[in-house]
């Protein structure tokens, strides 16, 4: 009833994508400055929209992205180019005033999507549910992706620990390492999707 090597294999990869310790200095730039309780109810918020757009793209991704003609490097390029934008508003410090931040909740975009739920996650789901031959497996793969989010949410609720301890100066610091972290991601998913448009050609 159970395949742990399917398990292992699609919660490994997703771990890699999804990178929890790598997501714990963006959780606390974008949150930070918000009171306690919203920043634990933005961790499972994130957590909750990212399981609901992977499972949606898990039941009927396929369908979705042929229905749109929307093809995979398509895909990894624009949720490149979004996170390039946020990776600058955090570099700049433009994201620590008040009124572009308090009245957003970046649980939804970006932290449930793209930066949890992105192009990667989103084609490892889809590519495990397709090659998912009976039963077992089938449980398996969901079992790996509720487990990962389960994860996911415990490394963000508990990372608001640490902004106790580093306090505003320390929260700026990791703002800026934040935001060169997410530029980089963003860059190199943009320059996956090109690589995959060349070599498809």
């Amino acid at each position: 009833m159970f395949d742990i090597a399917v398990f292992g294999s699609l919660f490994l990869t997703l771990f890699v994508i999804m990178d929890p310790p790598g997501i714990t200095p963006i959780f606390l730039a974008l949150t930070s400055g918000r009171p306690a309780k919203i920043q634990r109810k933005m961790a499972w918020q994130a957590a909750a929209v990212a399981f609901c757009v992977i499972a949606v793209f898990g039941i009927c991704g396929q369908q979705i992205l042929d229905y749109l003609h929307i093809t995979t490097p398509a895909l990894m390029i624009a949720g490149g180019l979004l996170l390039l934008l946020i990776a600058l508003d955090l570099l700049t410090g433009k994201s620590e005033e008040p009124t572009q931040t308090k009245d957003v909740n970046v649980a939804l975009v970006p932290l449930g999507m793209p930066l949890l739920a992105g192009p990667g996650a989103i084609v490892s789901v889809i590519l495990a549910v397709q090659h998912a031959d009976g039963f077992a497996a089938q449980v398996s793969v969901w079992t790996a992706i509720a487990a990962m989010h389960l994860v996911l949410w415990l490394v963000m609720r508990y990372s608001l620990l640490i902004i106790r301890v580093i306090k505003d100066g320390g929260v700026v610091l990791v703002t800026r390492l934040a935001g060169m972290m997410l530029s980089a991601l963003a860059v190199q998913q943009i320059i996956n999707g090109i690589t995959q448009v060349i070599h498809g050609t």
